[in-house]
């Protein structure tokens, strides 16, 4: 170790000041309520406007729920602005869809995945609320559209695009700095003198100045919102007891009444304005994955101006904004809380990365920022970190730092991969160079961008099983007849079948979220958002519309890793070694290897045929893994990879029970090597099949004017989406758990870390633009003392020169989380990664806690 090493490795942390301390409990202890206030006033409006315009009627909404909305102002805010009177609780987006409210208000409080308490009353108002929307939600509308075919491949589950279906889209960066800037009053000076000089004779001039009206109207309530804050601070210092209280509120009155409709002096009414922005932006849509983005960069300029404000305070703000974020939550129906599993809303802050020129643009409020991250501990805010090559090793270390805290933040993105990737999708390298990621992994560009990332999951490990049944699905002709796979004569007749599999239900996708993307322009324009985001203005049209400067479509692929491995056990154990016939191979996988085989899913339809899943397969094997975990774990924490999937492919399989007859198929299938091993022509198969993906995704246009691009991450729909797929030639049961974005299958990455990277680093990242995820597991005792963080700040580099795009850290032992199952009011504060985004294990679903549990533990 060098001495400069040594000056900048292992700095510590902090402790969080007693208020931080305060607001951060508050929120863990707080029980998410389902409000709906939101949904009255949101009817009222709409009844109040039926014979405008979409966009004025939007425009009328919004003013709506500006204008009286409730006002609150927790205890021990400094930053104030809430959608819900009860803290970390969600209102409704009922003018998006309606009927899965009414399926599900009896359920909703004790269902497996993010319940939320309602009380009869509530209930009362929505099923009375819910009579106005029956045919005038974006959902029946946008299910209009579309084709029976369509309609069919999402209800056999091959895949959801339900995800804008059922409420606003999000997924955006907008203009914040703008009106930190300049304000509110700015952008109304902006839409002012634009109505003035356009032409009124230009045939759309009607519909701009709809538009334009629409703005105006919007942010004149927008105002008024801000200063009913002023008001209520007011209020509530005129009764405060508590000098020091007293004059917080004073402040945060005078904060609210001069932003966000000026621009800031300070750094506190930056730090307001900001967040103002950010949680309107969530009354007008109910949408999730609004990401500040580069808030260092945006931020720095406010810090710096301001001598008023100390290093601590400003650090207290700061952290008071990031346990902010955790106030927020957003209510989803029951399989789209399964497929986003935490009470996430994804919203990202990035750190580092470069100015348009290439220049590193790391500063103060960068550090400060990773420093919050180690004070709050919660979910939200996502961090991540640009990483590229002028990164001062200085930061990533600190990055490094946090992450070995456990919280699986920040998460690491590579700027040579995704720069390149972004001007090969059209981007000029100078605004290439300024790009942020936001929501879960997405690439976007601050304020000039429409993403519609996150707009599909894709089932792919799904459609290789409906190409294994010649394009059946649940006994019904769901895809193209391709050959029954016992005529089949060598590994390239299943890619071809697979292929025209993949052809169809992509081209089914692609018609699915065109439909959806059409209604939220038609029917749900968002005028709040739309002024923060470059080009709506000059074009006189919401974002809904294309107003955005450069509009994309970003579905993402889930199983890619499962159908590559499969069909590498066919190539293997069938074509080469001839282990396993066709015919056994194909009666093995109806019968879903002997296993039981449970009649539900995520999809309403009856499991037949090993369509469905495996009962208890999964607990036994994990009972198992148990049993013998301690026996094992002295020997294995020596060096290498920390994984059970050795001892699996050696422990006897007849000890579960129903394998009989398809035991040696079984054991055969199971011990093929797997993705995630560096192992060439075993990964080749898995990068065919996520480029085949990719190929098919972009070669289609949505609405806006823009392409598609295709990702490959799963939020943690990889567990729901596990539950509609069959059983696989790796051996895995139907039911079970598919594989976990671009990272190996659990158990299968026996190599060491180096390997499991290197394998994924093999993927043609650049061509799944819309970004991917790499999770990797490590024991804490792997990443102890300075030597702990060279080895970890060493992976990342090393798999950035190696192409990958994106990889985040869970830094726990598997005791910890098996503890917090068995006793989860002992860590209630245990935060742990996901997939795109962190949440708090306790509150997920044990099929997502298992899934986690069972991931590769790795060690240097």
């Amino acid at each position: 170790m060098t001495a400069n090493e040594t000056s900048v490795i292992a700095k510590g942390f902090t402790k969080p000041t007693a208020r931080v301390e305060r607001l951060k409990r508050a929120i863990v202890e707080a029980v998410p309520v389902m409000e709906t206030e939101r949904a009255k006033l949101v009817t009222e409006a709409y009844k109040e406007t039926e014979n405008l315009a979409p966009i004025l009627r939007r425009a009328k909404v919004v003013e709506k729920l500006f204008n009286h909305m409730q006002v609150t102002i927790r205890d021990d805010e400094l930053i104030v602005g809430t959608t819900t009177e009860h803290p970390r609780s969600s209102e409704v987006g009922i003018e998006y869809s309606y009927d899965w409210i009414e399926q599900e208000l009896d359920t909703l409080s004790n269902r497996a995945t993010d319940p939320f308490c309602i009380d009869e009353t509530g209930k009362k108002t929505l099923r009375k609320i819910s009579k106005y929307w029956q045919g005038k939600t974006l959902s029946e509308y946008a299910l209009s559209l579309m084709s029976k075919e369509c309609r069919d491949c999402q209800d056999y589950a091959v895949f959801n695009a339900g995800n804008y279906l059922y409420a606003g889209v999000g997924h955006s960066v907008v203009f914040y700095e703008r009106v930190i800037k300049d304000g509110f009053s700015g952008i109304i000076r902006d839409v002012v003198d634009t109505l003035e000089k356009m032409d009124r004779n230009h045939p759309d001039a009607i519909k701009k100045e709809q538009f334009y009206r629409a703005l105006l109207i919007t942010y004149t309530a927008a105002i008024n919102h801000a200063h009913r804050y002023a008001n209520k601070a007011e209020e509530m210092a005129q009764r405060e007891t508590n000098p020091a209280r007293k004059a917080e509120l004073a402040q945060i009155a005078k904060n609210c009444r001069r932003v966000p409709e000026h621009g800031a002096t300070t750094f506190w009414e930056a730090v307001q304005s900001f967040w103002f922005v950010h949680y309107m932006l969530h009354v007008e849509a109910n949408g999730h994955s609004y990401s500040p983005g580069p808030f260092d960069r945006f931020m720095h300029r406010f810090y710096q101006s301001d001598p008023t404000v100390t290093e601590d305070f400003a650090q207290e703000l700061i952290d008071c904004l990031f346990v902010k974020f955790n106030d927020a939550n957003k209510v989803r129906d029951d399989i789209s809380a399964q497929a986003f599993a935490g009470y996430q809303l994804f919203e990202l802050v990035a750190l580092g990365g470069t100015d348009e020129d290439g220049n590193d643009q790391t500063n103060d409020i960068s550090y400060m920022c990773l420093t919050a991250l180690a004070h709050v501990g919660m979910p939200m805010p996502s961090v991540g970190i640009r990483v590229g090559n002028t990164t001062p090793d200085e930061f990533l270390y600190r990055a490094c730092e946090v992450i070995r805290l456990g919280y699986g933040m920040p998460n690491v993105f590579n700027d040579e991969v995704i720069i390149p990737a972004m001007v090969n999708r059209g981007i000029p390298l100078k605004l290439a160079r300024t790009y942020t990621p936001s929501g879960c992994v997405e690439p976007d560009i601050q304020h000039k961008y429409e993403g519609w990332h996150d707009a599909a999951s894709f089932n792919v490990a799904k459609v290789l099983e409906i190409t294994l049944h010649n394009g059946r699905c649940f006994g019904k002709q769901l895809g193209p007849q391709t050959g029954e796979i016992t005529s089949f004569t060598c590994i390239e007749d299943f890619f071809a079948a697979f292929e025209k599999q993949m052809a169809y239900f992509v081209h089914n996708m692609v018609e699915a979220v065109n439909c959806i993307d059409v209604a939220h322009g038609d029917r749900v324009p968002l005028p709040f958002q739309s002024a923060l985001i470059e080009g709506c203005i000059e074009k006189g049209k919401s974002v809904q519309e294309g107003g955005a400067l450069y509009n994309f479509t970003g579905p993402q692929g889930v199983g890619i890793i499962d159908a590559g491995d499969s069909l590498y056990a066919i190539q293997k154990n069938v074509f080469e070694d001839k282990k396993i016939t066709l015919a056994q191979l194909k009666d093995a996988l109806e019968n879903n290897f002997g296993h039981p085989v449970e009649a539900t899913g995520s999809t309403e339809i009856s499991a037949q045929n090993g369509a469905a899943a495996a009962g208890g397969a999964l607990s036994e094997e994990s009972e198992m893994e148990m049993r013998i975990y301690e026996a094992v774990k002295s020997i294995l924490s020596g060096s290498g990879s920390i994984s059970l999937a050795d001892l699996r492919k050696s422990a006897s399989l007849p000890q579960t029970a129903g394998g009989g007859q398809y035991d040696d198929i079984l054991r055969v299938l199971r011990s093929t090597p797997g993705f995630g091993n560096d192992i060439d022509e075993v990964d080749a198969f898995t990068v065919r099949c996520g480029r085949i993906y990719c190929e098919l995704v972009e070669q289609y246009t949505n609405p806006r004017g823009g392409k598609f691009q295709a990702g490959m991450y799963p939020v943690s729909a990889n567990v729901l989406y596990g539950k509609d797929v069959g059983a696989l030639p790796t051996g895995r049961l139907a039911k079970t758990t598919l594989g976990d974005g671009v990272s190996p299958r659990a158990g299968v990455d026996t190599n060491g870390p180096t390997a499991a990277a290197n394998s994924v680093s093999k993927l043609d990242h650049a061509l799944a633009s819309n970004g991917t995820l790499y999770n990797q597991k490590f024991l804490p005792a792997a990443l102890t003392g300075d030597k702990g963080l060279m080895n970890l700040s060493a992976l990342i580099r090393g798999y950035f020169d190696r192409k990958g795009m994106h990889i985040q850290f869970n830094v726990v032992d598997r005791e910890t989380l098996l503890d917090a199952q068995k006793n989860p009011d002992k860590h209630k504060d245990l935060v742990i990664r996901v997939a795109g985004y962190s949440a708090h294990f306790v509150r997920l679903a044990k099929d997502v806690q298992d899934n986690i549990i069972n991931r590769t533990e790795h060690t240097f």
